[in-house]
């Protein structure tokens, strides 16, 4: 956890250290709004970067009465992987996807979309939320969530104009954000994160299962390459997007084949 705070920190470091050159380059003026915009960024980045995933989603927070199956399974994962109860959501698509984020484990969030809730049994349900704790108890979702909020801000500059302008700079800002959430998001984290839920849920077919049912839905149901969607689609468990466009760009999944036979390995399973 303490190596992906690191990533997080030298992240915003690195990002505010070029604005403040940038803006030095304008003269004292400049430098003083570059370094406003740099405090504003960083709080809005730490403290709300969990939010830009949800909203992306419309996702929207359920209690017990309405997702007591959720909540339990939660409830009964969170004790095993010795980490807090997270806030859990539920996204109102049929695309079939989950994803944790928050800055620490004690403001973590899991969400769920409507698809995958009515896809998976319970069994499948576990693995997927065994992956997405495993996430917020090694610190993924730290560096996960600060790169998602960092890139969605860049993107939000480069496609907050529409014509021409609005297309030219999102062709130049566009790579830059992917480059961000490329840098400090390798696909090796997914791995791992399988391998952690294995273990948390002592069931590393159920995962594979629920992997398998995941790769075929996503194929057939993708997401809107909504700005805020794309800047923060490597949260999702299974990549959410149809890989053209931009949206290839920020492409950061390992292969779901790949994921499934490390998992029937870790089972002792043999083809």
């Amino acid at each position: 956890m303490q190596r992906n705070r690191v990533k997080a920190v030298l992240l915003l470091a690195g990002l505010s250290g070029l604005a403040l050159l940038a803006g030095s380059w304008l003269g004292p003026a400049g430098l003083f709004v570059a370094a406003v915009v740099v405090v504003g960024l960083n709080c809005y980045v730490v403290l709300r970067s969990d939010a830009i995933a949800l909203r992306a989603m419309r996702a929207y927070p359920v209690s017990e009465a309405e997702q007591p199956v959720l909540h339990r399974v939660v409830r009964e994962l969170t004790a095993r992987a010795r980490v807090p109860m997270p806030r859990l959501y539920v996204s109102p698509t049929r695309a079939v996807n989950a994803f944790a984020t928050g800055r620490d484990p004690a403001h973590a969030a899991v969400c769920c979309t409507e698809g995958i809730l009515d896809l998976l049994d319970e069994r499948e349900l576990r693995a997927v939320i065994g992956h997405e704790l495993a996430h917020v108890r090694r610190g993924d979702t730290v560096v996960s969530s600060t790169a998602g909020a960092v890139a969605s801000v860049v993107m939000v500059a480069a496609g907050g104009r529409a014509g021409p302008v609005g297309r030219a700079l999102l062709t130049v800002l566009g790579p830059v954000a992917a480059v961000v959430v490329r840098a400090t998001v390798t696909p090796s984290r997914e791995y791992e994160a399988d391998a952690e839920a294995s273990r948390i849920t002592g069931d590393p077919l159920g995962l594979a299962a629920a992997l398998r049912k995941l790769d075929a839905s996503t194929r057939r149901l993708v997401l809107p390459p909504e700005r805020d969607i794309v800047a923060t689609s490597h949260l999702m468990i299974a990549s959410p997007l149809q890989q053209t466009g931009i949206a290839k760009l920020f492409a950061s999944h390992p292969p779901m084949a790949e994921r499934v036979a490390r998992l029937e390995q870790r089972a002792g399973y043999r083809r």
